[in-house]
């Protein structure tokens, strides 16, 4: 859900829908950032004997936007080549895979990353860096850990990179949330089925345990993102995070070949910034667009966020549950609240301590104040669980954003601009039941 089969024509073409992206302050490392995106959603493990990869003829690219204009300052460009060992068979792999240039490996993936600055200077970082097989099975990858250990390369300067499959760690009730907002503790409530189904608010069912995606992960130190920033409640140290990924402009098929034949410039497909939000803000209308547009763009698209229509279905879908939402949404008064979460960051003063504000332009960007130091006993609910180092300040792996968003939607974070609105009790309880215990330890 938070970027999986968004949008009519992206979900025709998965190898180029991004799924999620995260950016934090690396705990593992100080100074330096970790980036991440991942594409090719709901990955089932068995994908054989085609297994799952990236598409050579795509072109991912990071961005980072550090002086609140809405248009990359900074971007790293990815690009895959697949190498076919031996045509003739239709295996995967001819034997157990034990290292990354196994001879028993026929389908091979390799990375080419780039630095891409605001001026589209390239400086390359690095050519034909191995990737990883899918994790086949005990037979065919007995020790997957180890291969994917071996493709995480150093890249000079402190950057290091992984391109390659892994598990699943954003976790959804897909199912529910799709089946007419059928939300917890709320079910036994709903007005279609709530009365005639549940007893009583049924337990999460994570839709996407199990499955796999293709991620590109980034680790970069932070003075390479930011300029010349002095601390937490300095602007320049917060940086506006999302990824796209690019098609080029023509694709001819080739009958005579059997193959498709791309030419012209590189024309954008998809993008992802803040989660959820061409899946549950954007109207189904303006999805294929909003997904060809830089967030420099946003601002034609902002009534979404300033009205939101899943705010406006909760006290019908729910009668007496959200009185008070229910009114907020009939005086039409906009949700500032939502865009300054989603589309300027939080300025200062609001939120006591904290700031991830980029300026006025409204823009769907991931917003992370750099400044802000992992925290010890992180909180999955982010800046409304009092963790100013989680999202909506970038976003972290294990980050509840589900729970978060619905939270805010229905009214929780209206206090911040309105003291004078009271959320609903609900607002601090809706969710799709679930948190990181629901993601399965990989099989």
């Amino acid at each position: 859900m938070s970027s999986h089969r968004e949008a009519p024509e992206i979900a025709k073409d998965p190898v180029a829908d991004s799924t999620d992206v995260y950016a934090f302050v690396s705990p593992d490392q100080p100074g330096t950032v970790t980036l991440i995106a991942n594409y090719v959603p709901l990955q089932e493990p068995a994908g054989g004997p085609n297994f799952y990869e990236f598409g050579d003829d795509v072109r991912y690219e990071i961005h980072v936007d550090n002086n609140g204009d809405g248009q990359p300052d900074v971007t790293y460009r990815f690009q895959f080549q697949t190498r076919l060992r031996n045509p003739d068979t239709f295996l995967y792999n001819t034997g157990p895979i034990l290292s990354l240039d196994s001879p028993n490996w026929n389908r091979r993936q390799f990375c080419t990353v780039s630095k891409v600055n605001a001026q589209g200077g390239i400086t390359p970082l690095g050519a034909g860096l191995p990737c990883p097989p899918c994790n086949i099975g005990p037979l065919s990858t007995p020790d997957y850990p180890a291969l994917a250990g071996a493709a995480v390369h150093g890249l000079g300067g402190g950057v290091k990179l992984f391109a390659g499959q892994r598990a699943e760690g954003f976790y959804v009730d897909l199912g529910s949330i799709f089946d007419l907002a059928n939300l917890r503790p709320f079910q036994q409530l709903h007005n279609q089925f709530g009365m005639n189904v549940f007893a009583g608010p049924a337990p999460g069912v994570n839709a996407t345990n199990h499955l796999n995606v293709h991620s590109i992960a980034i680790q970069v130190p932070t003075t390479d993102l930011v300029r010349g920033a002095s601390g937490e409640a300095d602007p320049r140290s917060v940086i506006g995070v999302w990824t796209t990924a690019s098609r080029q402009r023509v694709r001819l098929w080739d009958a005579d070949n059997g193959e498709n034949l791309d030419s012209g410039p590189f024309r954008q497909v998809s993008r992802l910034g803040n989660p959820l939000i061409n899946e549950v803000i954007i109207a189904l209308g303006d999805k294929d667009r909003w997904n060809t547009l830089p967030p420099a763009g946003d601002k034609q698209f902002a009534h979404y966020y300033a009205h939101p229509e899943l705010a406006g279905l909760l006290p019908v879908l729910y009668p007496g549950v959200f009185p008070n939402l229910a009114a907020l949404v009939k005086s039409g008064q906009a949700r500032a609240d939502l865009e300054a979460i989603l589309l300027t960051g939080i300025p200062a003063g609001i939120v006591p301590g904290f700031q991830n504000s980029t300026g006025p332009l409204q823009a769907d960007m991931l917003r992370l104040n750099t400044a802000i130091s992992p925290t010890a006993n992180p909180n999955i609910l982010g800046v409304i669980g009092g963790d100013l180092a989680g999202f909506p300040n970038g976003r972290r792996v294990f980050d509840d954003v589900v729970t978060i968003e619905l939270r805010a939607i229905a009214g929780l974070t209206v206090p911040l601009v309105d003291k004078t609105f009271t959320p609903d009790k609900a607002a601090g309880q809706v969710t799709d039941g679930l948190d990181p215990s629901s993601v399965s330890a990989p099989i």
